[in-house]
């Protein structure tokens, strides 16, 4: 018997190019197994999140106010739509639907995609140990979080809620607009529908998700989040690209590479960063990264590498981020 399963992610979209993107798996997507479940059997959830079959080359047709598209899925079952498109659409969040048969079995699942609001500003944050408390500088640690402790026992940062929520509003007007947020991380989609949840729970604006090449195997779950961060800066790369008339503000910390990252986009983009703030993960700040973050900050960007996010908080509102 032939399973099939499919997960969609949020999307976006300009005045010239809509962007979708998902997975069609021979097996139960991730988001299938519970995230609040308890010890070992949050354990279990957790690993079967990576013992997943994506399926090759399969039909997926998109369907979005009277667009109608069929693309095939690449070797590890992910898609992506990149459509031209000029029609009309007000700003905001907006469903659109994919569409996927094989055989006699066909799925149809539905998700969003963004038209951001006017807006002289995006966000770009990075996930663990930014807002997410993940222990990354320590392998051992992280798995052992990552495995046994559940969506209602991860932690967030204190205050990093009220100065995300700060971001999202600086500027606006309106009480319904926002600015744009994008969550880019080395978390892979596999943790999609965690991260999701973990970011709505927490009441953390609601953004685009831009994680690392999907894991299907026990072995590549041993090195989540680890391997080289380069997808972070194309990633990062295609969002400054696609919206190229805002100013950004890049949230990250000092547990990986990040600040390094940030010193690239930087460079290849130096009228589009606004700030950057680089979160303490221990108790003395790095000569490393205070260096680089030297080398930033004498390129016109507004640095501040914090301990708290109270002083991340006090640093936006001082500068006048708008």
């Amino acid at each position: 018997m032939v399973k099939l399963d499919l997960k969609l992610y949020r999307g976006y979209v300009n005045k010239e190019e809509l962007i979708v993107f998902g997975h069609v798996f021979q097996s139960w997507s991730p988001d299938h197994y519970s995230l609040d479940r308890k010890g070992i059997k949050h354990a279990v959830s957790i690993i079967h999140m990576f013992r997943i079959k994506p399926l090759n080359n399969v039909p997926v047709t998109l369907k979005f106010r009277g667009l109608e598209v069929t693309t095939k899925t690449m070797d590890d079952g992910y898609f992506r739509f990149t459509i031209p498109y000029n029609k009309e659409l007000e700003p905001g969040w907006h469903p659109y639907q994919v569409v996927c048969k094989i055989y006699d079995f066909g799925i149809v699942e539905c998700a969003e995609l963004l038209k951001p609001f006017e807006s002289k500003l995006g966000v770009i944050s990075d996930i663990d140990d930014t807002f997410l408390v993940s222990h990354s500088g320590n392998f051992f640690k992280k798995l052992y979080v990552l495995l046994l402790k559940n969506i209602n026992k991860r932690k967030v940062f204190e205050d990093v809620v009220p100065h995300y929520q700060f971001l999202s509003k600086a500027g606006q007007e309106s009480a319904q607009a926002s600015n744009s947020f994008f969550y880019v991380s080395s978390s892979e989609y596999n943790l999609y529908e965690f991260i999701d949840s973990f970011i709505r729970i927490h009441e953390l604006p609601k953004g685009v998700m831009k994680l690392k090449k999907i894991k299907k195997g026990i072995s590549d779950f041993l090195f989540t989040g680890r391997g080289s961060h380069d997808h972070k800066f194309e990633k990062i790369k295609d969002i400054i690209g696609f919206y190229p008339t805002l100013q950004y503000v890049l949230l990250g910390d000092d547990s990986q590479k990040d600040p390094y990252l940030y010193e690239r986009v930087v460079k290849n983009f130096p009228l589009n960063i606004k700030a950057i703030y680089i979160r303490q993960t221990t108790h003395k700040k790095k000569r490393k990264v205070e260096k680089v973050l030297e080398n930033i900050k004498s390129m016109d960007v507004a640095i501040c590498y914090f301990k708290d996010s109270s002083e991340a908080i006090a640093h936006s509102k001082k500068m006048g981020i708008a």
